[in-house]
């Protein structure tokens, strides 16, 4: 059986930014893939709590119900932590632009959207302390002073670093979508 995508004759096609003629442009969708550092972080998540509900099982055949219940719940903390890290990003919709961080969400309308552009300024390196020089998208609002812009995707972060071509792309569909619904 042949695969079409693994094979020579055909080239690779990345037209995966382009939306599709049957999606339903109304739903909040994010126009990038997560990067390879979030999905990692997420894999290693899960793979812990796989560890840990294998011992709640394990203390739970021991007869220490309330003690695998502890731990069953903390499993299932960590599976949530997983799913929320890969939900994490910038998604849009035709009301608006979503940032979802790990604890926080927010929505800014569009019409609420001064400017999203791009800048080059120091970043935080996958979300430390450290900073180096990168660029990132940021988000003006009408509603608040100019001064507090809220950086949306930058070049060092989990989804981008060591992918600028992507980071470009997104970049540049977050802009698209922003002009296309008016503001940018």
């Amino acid at each position: 059986m042949p695969l079409p995508f693994l094979t020579a004759e055909r080239p690779f096609e990345t037209a995966d930014d382009v939306a599709l003629p049957y999606e339903d442009r109304e739903r909040w969708r994010r126009p990038y893939r997560p990067g390879p550092w979030r999905v990692v972080a997420a894999a290693l998540a899960l793979l812990l709590a796989s560890y840990v509900l294998l011992a709640a099982v394990v203390i739970a055949l021991t007869g220490k119900g309330s003690d695998a219940g502890v731990i069953l719940g903390l499993s299932l903390l960590v599976i949530a932590g997983a799913l929320r890290l890969l939900r994490m990003g910038v998604w849009v919709s035709p009301h608006g632009l979503r940032h979802v961080r790990f604890l926080l969400t927010r929505t800014v309308p569009w019409d609420r959207v001064a400017v999203v552009r791009t800048v080059q300024q120091p970043v935080r390196w996958l979300g430390l302390p450290r900073t180096v020089q990168g660029q990132a998208l940021l988000l003006v609002r009408k509603d608040r002073p100019a001064e507090e812009t809220a950086m949306l995707l930058t070049t060092h972060g989990a989804d981008f670093l060591g992918r600028t071509e992507a980071f470009d792309r997104a970049s540049d569909a977050v802009e698209g979508w922003a002009s296309e619904n008016g503001r940018g």
